[in-house]
């Protein structure tokens, strides 16, 4: 059973972030239930919900919101329940009458998660945008980009997903700790732009010691460092870089058949762009899998950039059981791991609506009150 087994957490349907922070919260063994929309549409993109393996691991009930019977409908769930996920925007809860001051009304355990991308309060609350804008707001967006080339946004990874889903998670774990001192629930405000910020501290740190110049690309992790970069192959495939620390530096020079002795030292900042081009050209006289098979077993710090597949197929990830197959989809194991708590694999993605019934029943809702609930239309 996995560490969260017995808590309940209510999930509004959303994208991104929400759905990330509420897969993790599954992961670990909490019941999720999602409440869709009546209409069943909530992705940006048209998939199969099958294929989202975002939405493993958790149960789904479909209501129409707007239809008066269903605020009362989710506010008795609330009272059964140990937290809730939101991922509108400001003011959106509290229309619908299901706001902290409802839930937390109903339920004053209740841990009440709040995801947007600006925060609840501020002159940007109530705007629209994406991972890349919050992303730039934080000051991140900034940092990510060669010398000499504008910016390149990270996929969604650090906004969205790092700052965004995974803050969120742990705020709300950090929130239902402090209930079991305090007895109350409270409110979890979690915007995307402070926790990209955030996940720049080590940056920050840098900054201040006088380290991490304002130029893209002229940095130790900014592809400014001839030790810390990717670099292409023979056969057009790439070798990542990371000799950060000098016994590190030394295999890797080792194992290019450098002479250290013979070169500008390792931090010399004058000398990297040289010494990047010298690294280039020694990397593209040999194919991916040769160097490969010259730096295996050492702690040079080189690696292959592996494409998704390839990451899957990889020794390390099968024996880790990194990657999962299920029912045709393969997407990424949950994590940590445990020594005590075993994590169950993750349930099927729901199709919305597909265990409202079952869920209700859970809550205490009895079959002719179902039938009402459905004969109203706030039931999908």
């Amino acid at each position: 059973m996995g560490p969260l087994s017995g808590y309940r957490i209510i999930e509004m349907a959303g994208i991104g972030p929400g759905p990330f922070c509420a897969m993790m919260l599954a992961d670990m063994g909490a019941d999720i239930v999602r409440l869709d929309r009546a209409t069943g549409r909530t992705r940006s993109i048209d998939i199969d919900p099958k294929l989202d393996a975002a939405a493993r691991g958790r149960r789904s009930m479909a209501l129409d919101l707007k239809n008066p019977a269903a605020v009362p409908a989710v506010l008795r769930l609330c009272r059964e329940a140990d937290g809730l996920i939101e991922g509108f925007r400001p003011g959106v809860m509290e229309r619908l009458g299901l706001g902290p001051d409802a839930c937390l009304g109903a339920n004053p355990r209740l841990v009440y998660g709040r995801m947007t991308g600006w925060g609840q309060t501020g002159p940007l609350a109530d705007r629209a945008g994406h991972d890349i804008n919050y992303l730039a707001l934080s000051g991140s967006l900034y940092m990510f980009g060669r010398a000499e080339e504008r910016p390149c946004a990270p996929l969604n990874l650090v906004a969205d997903m790092g700052g965004g889903g995974l803050l969120l998670a742990f705020g709300m774990l950090a929130a239902l700790l402090e209930r079991q001192r305090s007895g109350l629930g409270q409110v979890v405000d979690a915007a995307m732009v402070e926790g990209a910020a955030l996940l720049a501290t080590s940056i920050y740190t840098q900054k201040a010691a006088g380290w991490w110049k304002p130029e893209r690309g002229a940095n130790l992790l900014d592809s400014g460092a001839h030790f810390y970069d990717v670099y292409a192959t023979r056969d057009g495939r790439y070798m990542a870089v990371g000799a950060i620390e000098p016994q590190f530096y030394a295999q890797l020079l080792r194992g290019l058949g450098l002479d250290a002795a013979a070169l500008p030292a390792q931090m010399d900042r004058d000398a990297w762009p040289a010494m990047k081009r010298r690294f280039a050209d020694l990397f593209a006289t040999r194919s991916r899998d040769d160097w490969c098979a010259l730096f295996e077993g050492t702690d040079a710090c080189v690696s292959p950039v592996l494409s998704p597949d390839e990451a899957a197929a990889h020794a390390h990830a099968r024996f880790r059981g990194t990657f999962r197959d299920s029912h045709g989809v393969r997407h990424p194991a949950p994590a940590p791991r445990f020594s005590r708590s075993q994590l169950e694999p993750a349930a099927v993605p729901p199709h919305p609506g597909e265990h409202s019934e079952a869920v209700l029943r859970d809550f205490g809702y009895a079959d002719a009150e179902i039938a009402a609930l459905r004969a109203s239309g706030a039931l999908a």
